[in-house]
């Protein structure tokens, strides 16, 4: 039997597995501990019971997800109103040091996925289809790249690299507060003072009064800056590379910031702008977990379950070891290490929600939450497709 939920019921749908996992975390102290976030424990939650309900034969669920790409753009434009150039002025370098570590770990996780699949005698291609297109790349990427790897003769690479990248996924959400939680306790760390207010519109003192007229300025610009969205992403289409629903919107919100901050004749809704963006990315989140095809991972073989359990144990040493002592080794510096096991092992909007969960426990990074979406949602997808190509004809 199968269930077809519309755009509708799967919001509602979403909403209680947000408050499932919100009420899992009250009752189990490890998942707050090792800040594991709501969305990602009820969605697991669902996935489980969606993986027996299937292997039962008792029901299967089809799922409208309109709902879920209008909140993942949603959020992705509200993480553009912070690309402010006069941010960029006191963060760019670390913007540039952190997308280095992103390229370095970009490269190894296509070595090892290379590696480990000429070890089990695989064809390389199914080895990059462990590596960097699903794990940075998530499914998007995998989407896009794996039916040329079985043009070139790699049979299968799609069913691999989409189950890899809903591997990743999971596992990106699950490191992430751990690596935090250990870097903060072992080095006791401490969100400094001088970082509450950096690069912020909030003031940290004061909450901001939000009203029906104040939010709807918020949603407004949102809405405007998505609709130029559309006519960017057709745009950069043309170009024929192949780019995330999102990016449009991106720059929309990012030339909007500038042009406000330029005029000083304005200014926008920050708060405001930032409430509606944590909403949407939780609920973003509680679909994408929901839409979970666990029973993909099922199908994959000893050698991939090794590959990929490699990529898992690689990302937490790296973000770690590396990401944590090149970024300062300070509390803003683990707070990053956390995001990047996040978009390290498929998506930007986990990056988001391990540190939005280590922030909620231990104090705001600023630093980090401006660092990390550039990286995350701009500039690495660029890098990544060009790693990919260079492995694709080297192979």
């Amino acid at each position: 039997m199968i269930l077809k939920l519309t755009m509708i019921q799967m919001a509602a749908l979403s909403v209680v597995v947000l408050f499932l996992g919100q009420f899992l975390k009250k009752k189990f102290h490890i998942l707050e501990k090792y800040c594991i976030p709501s969305p990602v424990v009820g969605g697991i939650v669902f996935a489980l019971l969606t993986l027996g309900l299937k292997i039962a034969g008792i029901l299967e669920f089809e799922m409208d997800t309109t709902l879920q790409s209008f909140f993942m753009i949603t959020f992705f434009t509200t993480v553009g109103f912070t690309a402010s150039l006069k941010m960029l002025k006191t963060g760019g370098k670390d913007v540039f040091l952190f997308l280095i570590l992103a390229i370095i770990l970009v490269v190894f996780q296509d070595i090892i996925g290379v590696g480990l699949a000429k070890l089990f005698n695989l064809n390389p291609l199914i080895g990059l289809s462990t590596g960097s297109v699903p794990m940075t790349g998530g499914h998007g990427t995998s989407g896009s790249f794996a039916p040329k790897f079985e043009e070139l003769g790699a049979i299968g690479a799609t069913t691999v690299a989409m189950a890899s990248a809903t591997f990743g996924l999971i596992a990106g959400s699950t490191i992430g507060g751990p690596v935090a939680n250990g870097l903060i306790n072992r080095y006791e760390l401490h969100r400094e003072h001088s970082n509450s207010n950096e690069g912020s519109d909030v003031s940290a003192v004061e909450t901001p009064v939000v009203s029906s007229a104040t939010f709807l300025s918020a949603a407004s610009v949102i809405l405007v800056a998505m609709g130029i969205g559309t006519i960017l992403s057709m745009l950069l289409e043309r170009t024929g590379m192949t780019f995330p629903p999102y990016i449009g919107a991106m720059f929309a919100a990012a030339i909007i910031r500038n042009i406000v901050d330029a005029s000083g004749k304005a200014s926008l809704k920050a708060f405001e702008i930032d409430i509606i963006g944590n909403v949407s990315l939780s609920l973003f989140l509680a679909m994408a977990l929901m839409g979970l095809k666990l029973w993909q991972l099922a199908d994959l073989a000893l050698p991939l379950v090794v590959m990929l359990l490699a990529q898992v144990v690689f990302m937490a040493f790296f973000a770690y070891f590396i990401t944590f002592n090149i970024m300062g080794r300070n509390y803003d510096a683990a707070v990053l290490a956390a995001g990047h096991c996040g978009f390290g092992m498929g998506a930007t909007p986990n990056a988001i929600a391990n540190m939005e969960v280590v922030s909620a426990k231990y104090g705001f990074s600023y630093k980090a939450f401006f660092i990390l979406p550039l990286v995350g949602s701009l500039f690495i997808d660029f890098v990544n497709a060009g790693v990919i190509t260079f492995f694709v004809n080297l192979f």
